[in-house]
């Protein structure tokens, strides 16, 4: 009964991060269809911010659209 209280609190601490990994990362299939950087779509590379061109391709789902 001791391992409860472990084991629960290892199961929502294991959700929390799996949501919160999930939601925070673009899509890596973006980079491979488009072959470019994180940072052509994105603020910086560990941002989920967009930049003018991401928000563009948010929209169109086509770089060669979005070019300027």
């Amino acid at each position: 009964m001791k391992k409860l209280p472990l084991i629960a609190s290892s199961l929502v601490l294991g959700v929390v991060f799996f949501i919160s990994a999930t939601t925070s990362f673009g899509k890596p299939e973006y980079t491979k269809k488009e072959k470019k950087a994180c940072t052509a779509c994105h603020v910086s590379a560990k941002s989920k911010d967009l930049n003018d061109t991401g928000k563009c391709y948010h929209e169109k789902k086509d770089m060669k659209a979005c070019a300027k």
